[in-house]
């Protein structure tokens, strides 16, 4: 399947020479799609246009912007289960306005206690394996979603958890129209998961296929799955009637998640990590995610002028794409999860540590590039954002982790279970090796930037390693070259591939240079230049993020709001 977008920018680039310069846009916003949403009360952005409207339904009547990031939440785990989930887990960046600050969220899950990496080790062999697998039993983490919904809740909502939960309740019970890029993944889905232990089958396909794009779609057991989570909370999957179901199943179909993997979970309020870049600063969380990698980017690439160099130009290009490889192997030496190992955290995004890098960048591109050595003194997924009428807003981001995840169903539930373990090494030097209730390298990242010590914009950019180097895009598209919250994220992207990844032998290191995908709308002058230098260049087709935005507009008093043309999504506001 090539989705319209995709054939769209094809035709134009045959038609036109470039698909992102659109001579016939009368307001000079060359490279969007559609403008930005516009509204003075609350404006929320997801992948899926009646998550958004439930969203703003819960800030119409009463709920703030957590309450309504929650509900799009719950919502997109029944309507888009090719990348989210109560199965999966989840992070969050969020301003609250009465107190005037940032705060951050890991509500990722841990591995069994029970596996040990012996057992492990015993398991892979049998199946012929050095590394986990992708489907099945052995991957799956404790979900932390739900608790995270709680968190969020506990710490900063104002509706009733049950009134929040109530829109997906009725979208499960009466069906819901599938949309037609999540119909799209959910039919790959369907042939890999379908042979999994469990209801799979019985769950997510009508007559053994899944949804046709527009197509009805129920789930009454994820329905009642969010009643009992609507009457009594947390409980009801941690320790009451659904933990008590996973542990009976698991342990009846060779699975290692016990009853006191989810009884002893919880979530950790953490703090965000900024870095400057003129006169804005990017809020990622720290690991066992991947968003340092966005500082460390950008630290880098503060020593360069890519204002100068020009949007799209074979140097900016080149600069931006070396910028990239060099944190990425940063990112599969040191990101882990800090409670088992000490990384040197604050010299990997410190300034001094990005100039030092930036100098390895040459006028050609780098076939070998290794990890740095700072002083130790010291895939598929949703994104939304909401934000309300008091000024709270709302970055969050959750996942199954491979589309839905690792196919595995506990029958009743109406949910599936990540498989985010797959993410863990099986090198006992490295960081990020497995150990028994430990958070696996994690790559789904929320983002949030402020600008004089205020909210400026909340966004994110999902989909596997896209998503540092998305984060990066977008802000570059806005700061250096003038672009709106829109034609950022409608803009031309590239993605560099290839580099080592955390669940790969601490001894490895990139050494042939990888490859850099790029949409269509770059010149066949500069594609050929940057091959020249050195870089092997492919065309994508799909596969470069899902973005959303919200941008606080303090000098109108009204919010600005983005979606992304590739998917399906919609940004709305009041």
């Amino acid at each position: 399947m090539i989705l319209k977008s995709i054939k769209y920018a094809l035709l134009s680039t045959l038609l036109f020479g470039t698909a992102t310069e659109a001579a016939d846009r009368v307001t000079g916003e060359m490279h969007a799609t559609r403008s930005e949403v516009i509204a003075p009360n609350a404006m929320a952005a997801t992948s899926q246009p009646l998550a958004t409207q439930i969203a703003l339904d819960v800030m119409k009547n009463g709920g703030n912007a957590i309450d309504a990031a929650i509900a799009a939440n719950a919502a997109l785990g029944l309507m888009e289960p090719t990348g989210s989930g109560i199965g999966g887990d989840l992070y969050a960046i969020l301003w609250h306005e009465k107190t005037q600050r940032l705060y951050g969220l890991n509500a990722s899950g841990r591995s069994p206690k029970a596996l040990t990496y012996e057992k492990l080790e015993q398991e892979l062999k049998a199946l012929g394996r050095e590394d986990l697998p992708p489907y099945g039993m052995l991957p799956i983490s404790v979900p932390g979603a739900v608790d995270g919904w709680f968190e969020l809740h506990r710490k900063f909502g104002k509706m009733p958890m049950d009134k929040i939960l109530q829109p997906a309740i009725d979208y499960a019970e009466n069906g819901f129209p599938v949309s037609e890029l999540i119909a799209y993944y959910w039919d790959r889905s369907v042939p890999r998961l379908s042979p999994q232990p469990g209801s799979f089958k019985e769950t997510f396909t009508i007559d053994g296929k899944a949804p046709r794009e527009g197509q009805m779609f129920k789930n009454p057991e994820l329905a009642n799955t969010y009643k009992l989570l609507a009457k009594n909370g947390r409980y009801a999957f941690y320790q009451g009637e659904i933990a008590k179901k996973i542990d009976e199943f698991m342990k009846a179909n060779g699975g290692y998640l016990r009853y006191e993997d989810l009884a002893e979970h919880r979530s950790n309020w953490v703090e965000p990590l900024g870095v400057k870049y003129k006169g804005h600063t990017l809020w990622e969380l720290p690991p066992n995610g991947q968003g340092i990698a966005a500082l460390q980017m950008l630290q880098i690439l503060k020593n360069f002028d890519l204002a100068e160099m020009g949007y799209n130009s074979t140097e900016s290009l080149h600069t931006m794409v070396e910028a990239k490889k060099l944190a990425f192997e940063d990112r599969a030496k040191f990101y882990a999860d800090m409670d088992f190992s000490k990384q040197p955290i604050e010299q990997l995004i410190s300034e001094e540590y990005g100039k030092e890098r930036a100098e390895l960048i040459g006028e050609r591109a780098a076939k070998t590039v290794q990890a740095g050595n700072p002083n130790l003194t010291e895939g598929d997924t949703i994104y939304l954002t909401t934000a309300d009428k008091d000024g709270n807003m709302v970055s969050l981001i959750q996942s199954n982790y491979r589309g839905m995840g690792s196919g595995v169903v506990v029958p009743g539930l109406g949910f599936v279970f990540q498989d985010r373990g797959q993410l863990f090494s099986m090198d006992k030097t490295h960081a990020n090796v497995y150990e028994p209730g430990k958070r696996p390298f994690h790559t789904i990242i929320p983002a949030f930037v402020t600008k004089d010590g205020k909210p400026y914009m909340s966004y994110g950019v999902m989909g596997g390693a896209m998503q540092p180097q998305g984060h990066v895009q977008i802000l570059v598209n806005m700061i250096d070259y003038g672009m709106n919250l829109q034609e950022a994220g409608d803009a031309t992207r590239w993605q560099h591939m290839g580099s080592t990844e955390p669940t790969e032998s601490q001894a490895k290191y990139l050494t042939d240079g990888g490859y850099v995908e790029i949409e269509s709308g770059v010149s066949t002058k500069v594609l050929r230049e940057l091959q020249q230098k050195g870089h092997e260049v492919r065309f994508g087709n799909g596969g470069f993020g899902g973005y959303q935005a919200i941008l606080r507009d303090h000098e109108e008093g009204v919010y600005r709001g983005a979606s992304e043309s590739r998917k399906d999504g919609q940004a709305a506001g009041y």
